[in-house]
């Protein structure tokens, strides 16, 4: 029997662009996933309206109130006659931080954070969450040879996770902490860590946090994500040692 084929990121976008309203919140909603993902980074321009116009099938009108959401937002600033950018409107703040923040005080920021947030997401998560996810988590483990894209889709399970928790706060929080992972740092790090065996671990660790999120189990699901970040700061420790 042949395995389903996982669809690539701009099928899955073309798909979901078939099953949705074209609507300003679609676009931002889609816009917001690609920056805190990685697809955009900081300092990156976005595509000019009249192409996104096109890619989404809708009014240049409609995309430009989308881009005024995620300016408000703080995720975008918008200059005349050059175009639209990412992480600009959060002003140099948000760059600084990230530059004085060490792959490993970003792993024990997470262990502060992510383990409740998973035990929330237990309570929270909708069907759709949990199917999201397992999309995500199927991408990670086709991508054990690949450093980058499992780094990518390994932030965006995580990410999802916080999505579930159904908290605004914690949200933001977790969108701060992505933002920190996609500096250069981590970068370097990546290149020493994550060998086809530590990947594999990775994703049998995120396998058996999705089966305690799907069973509803809080206690499980908190102590096996609280697991699988003190060995990513075990690894980084390892990574560091003369």
């Amino acid at each position: 029997m042949t395995e389903p084929r996982i669809k690539t990121a701009s099928e899955s976008l073309a798909a979901d662009l078939e099953r949705r309203d074209h609507g300003v919140g679609t676009i931002s909603a889609y816009l917001r996933r690609a920056i805190e993902t990685g697809a955009y980074s900081e300092g990156d321009r976005l595509p000019p309206e009249r192409q996104l116009a096109v890619t989404f099938d809708a009014a240049r009108s409609t995309v430009r109130r989308a881009l005024d959401q995620l300016a408000k937002a703080g995720l975008v600033s918008r200059r005349l006659g050059s175009g639209t950018y990412v992480g600009s409107g959060g002003g140099q703040h948000g760059a600084d931080l990230a530059d004085q923040i060490s792959p490993l005080q970003l792993v024990e920021a997470r262990l502060a954070v992510e383990p409740f947030t998973t035990r929330l997401a237990v309570l929270h998560a909708t069907r759709r969450n949990l199917e999201e996810m397992e999309v995500v988590l199927l991408r990670a483990e086709a991508s054990i040879d690949d450093k980058d894209s499992f780094s990518r889709w390994d932030g965006e399970f995580h990410l999802m996770i916080a999505q579930a928790s159904s908290n605004p706060l914690l949200l933001s929080v977790y969108r701060q902490i992505n933002q920190v992972r996609l500096h250069a740092q981590w970068d370097a790090m990546k290149e020493k860590i994550l060998t086809a065996d530590v990947i594999a671990d990775y994703n049998r660790q995120h396998r058996g946090i999705f089966n305690a999120l799907n069973e509803r189990d809080a206690i499980a699901a908190q102590s096996l994500i609280t697991e699988h970040l003190e060995k990513a700061r075990d690894d980084l420790l390892r990574a560091n040692s003369p």
